[in-house]
């Protein structure tokens, strides 16, 4: 009679080959859990539970693994069906960029150092700028809109991780503005009156500081 497979020591299958998929989803959950500085190959290779060196037949460098794990989240924020108005249609895509970022608080870190080459993040750079081209802008105007944008939701959703991460939780967060607008109602009451340091709704900010700046924007589009 053949032995049964609950009988043999190989009763548990053999796990399957890495693939550089698997890394890519694997090196997003640890940089979600450890952040860039806490990311590394070996600590990668253990989430795997592999051998560090048997990565590299997949991908050449730690600097892959972090292009491939930056466009592989960039690739959550949606693109529209079809072309719309200009401005609805970078506010959709810069509101959906602010929420992969606090999902993912690593981002900001590496859309600011690493070259923005992949698919995805190639696909939304295509769409910021057609739109824009087809608003009108042209030239120096149209890469100096393209940077702005970015670098709002950059530094934007940046500080806000930095934030939450110190303060994390809403409790906190209003227990500390109300001690520095007291400090300013003492100390300095026209600052105090014009800066609204009380207002903790970071989406109401994010959403009119945006459209401040598309506000400009449009005052550059050509009649």
């Amino acid at each position: 009679m053949p032995e049964s497979i609950w009988l043999r020591e190989d009763a548990s299958p053999r796990r399957p080959r890495l693939s550089r998929e698997r890394i890519v989803e694997a090196a997003v959950g640890l940089l979600d859990a450890e952040g860039v500085p806490g990311f590394s190959m070996r600590a990668l290779a253990a989430r795997l539970r592999a051998g560090t060196m048997s990565l590299y037949e997949y991908v050449r460098s730690k600097e892959d693994v972090l292009d491939l794990a930056l466009d592989e989240v960039i690739g959550e924020i949606e693109e529209p069906r079809e072309p719309g108005p200009w401005r609805g249609t970078l506010a959709g895509q810069l509101t959906q960029s602010r929420a992969v970022m606090r999902r993912h608080p690593w981002v900001p870190a590496l859309t600011a150092t690493r070259p923005l080459l992949g698919p995805n993040a190639l696909a939304r750079s295509r769409l910021f700028y057609s739109a824009l081209a087809r608003a009108g802008l042209s030239g120096p105007e149209l890469t100096a809109a393209v940077g702005t944008l970015s670098s709002y939701v950059n530094g934007f959703v940046a500080s806000e991780n930095i934030w939450w991460a110190t303060v994390r939780t809403p409790a906190a967060d209003a227990e500390i503005r109300a001690r520095v607008a007291g400090h300013l109602n003492e100390r300095e009451a026209e600052l105090a009156r014009h800066s609204q340091v009380d207002d903790g709704d970071f989406d109401r900010q994010f959403l009119l500081g945006l459209d401040l700046i598309l506000d400009g924007i449009a005052a550059r589009l050509p009649p």
